[in-house]
């Protein structure tokens, strides 16, 4: 019998409909941004985290003026804040909603100094996944002959930005920046996805299952994320295998199916994606089920189908501008490198899948 454990703040508003003000309408971006000192006894030594995105990164919950304490950037700041034995400086400067050209433009470019002071060890960013949410929507509200353009625009969209932003970081990020990191994308709403289209394929005449259609899309964008990264000095963070991925081996291949969906560093376009969309996709799951083992599961998206789940309260984010605080680390050791928690929350996973690459010492 399978063991579930209950979504944490689970929220009923989703990303690309943010409440702003009485009399505005709805806007499709809110600035969350948000930093969090993690503050280790014994220490004055500060080094700061700096993490560029959108919904995710933002730990965003449903709320207008409020967002996750602990998204995964600050998860990783407190792995950190144990080997470095220091205070760790998580800055999120985060955008709800905002496409991949927004996060760019808006936070990496513009924001800028943020990870030019001189305390900067590591840097990472998200993006890309506003730019599959809306191309998806759009596609399911299509009737008569399937046009496929929108994914491919938000395919070459992602390929641009990516790329762009690790260039930028690259030529302004402090020179003693130790890690510069991309974070992929998961796959929300993918049992949803398994619905037949409203449009029908001008090849075959017959409507095209959703979830087949979109998942192709979704590889060839993470792929390239994890690509440029291995091209331009970067680390990639692969969440899509760290949520989609069973942490046993389901099918019997001698392989971990969380460890086996991860990219390959040198495997070509066609091989990743062949290797997710066909060969391991039997075991490709929603990770609003993400199994332990074969008979445990935790929730790792919030009601909305989309967020990541996450424990440790909320510090304002949103209407009323972001927040400044500190506290001590939720864990001042980690055991193998994980904490207790490490597996039984989105932002959790993430934040110690992104801390798997950090470096030793400061």
């Amino acid at each position: 019998m399978t063991t579930r454990f209950g979504k944490s703040a689970r929220m009923l508003f989703p990303t690309l409909a943010l409440l702003v003000t009485g009399s505005t309408a709805l806007a499709n971006t809110l600035n969350q941004n948000v930093s969090w000192t993690v503050n280790r006894a014994n220490t004055t030594t500060k080094y700061r985290v700096v993490a560029y995105g959108d919904s995710i990164y933002a730990g965003y919950n449903g709320s207008t003026v409020s967002a996750a304490r602990y998204s995964a950037p600050t998860v990783e700041s407190e792995y950190l804040s144990a080997p470095w034995n220091a205070d760790i400086e998580s800055i999120r400067r985060a955008k709800s909603g905002a496409v991949a050209s927004d996060v760019y433009s808006n936070k990496i470019v513009k924001e800028k100094s943020y990870m030019q002071a001189s305390s900067t060890r590591v840097v990472t960013f998200e993006m890309c996944g506003n730019d599959g949410l809306q191309a998806r929507s759009a596609f399911k509200s299509q009737t008569g002959t399937c046009n496929y353009s929108g994914l491919t625009t938000a395919l070459n969209n992602c390929k641009t930005y990516v790329a762009a932003a690790m260039d930028f970081i690259n030529a302004n990020a402090y020179a003693g920046t130790k890690l510069k990191i991309v974070g992929n994308l998961h796959y929300p709403g993918y049992d949803a996805d398994n619905v037949l289209s409203s449009c029908t394929d001008s090849s075959t005449g017959a409507k095209v299952n959703m979830r087949t259609t979109f998942l192709p899309a979704l590889a060839k964008m993470n792929y390239w994320m994890c690509a440029y990264a291995s091209q331009k000095g970067f680390k990639c963070a692969d969440n899509f295998a760290q949520y989609m991925g069973a942490d046993y081996d389901s099918n019997g291949d001698g392989a971990v199916d969380s460890e086996a969906l991860k990219y390959v560093l040198g495997e070509s376009e066609a091989s990743y994606v062949n290797r997710i969309t066909t060969t391991l996709r039997p075991t490709i799951r929603d990770a609003n089920t993400h199994f332990v083992s074969a008979s445990s599961s935790y929730d790792y998206i919030q009601s909305d189908n989309t967020h990541p789940t996450y424990t440790g309260g909320t510090v304002t984010a949103g209407l009323f501008g972001g927040s400044t605080g500190s506290g001590a680390p939720r864990y001042t050791s980690f055991i193998n490198g994980k904490s207790p928690i490490w597996n039984a929350y989105g932002h959790e996973r993430m934040g110690w899948s992104l801390s798997t690459h950090g470096p030793a010492t400061p």
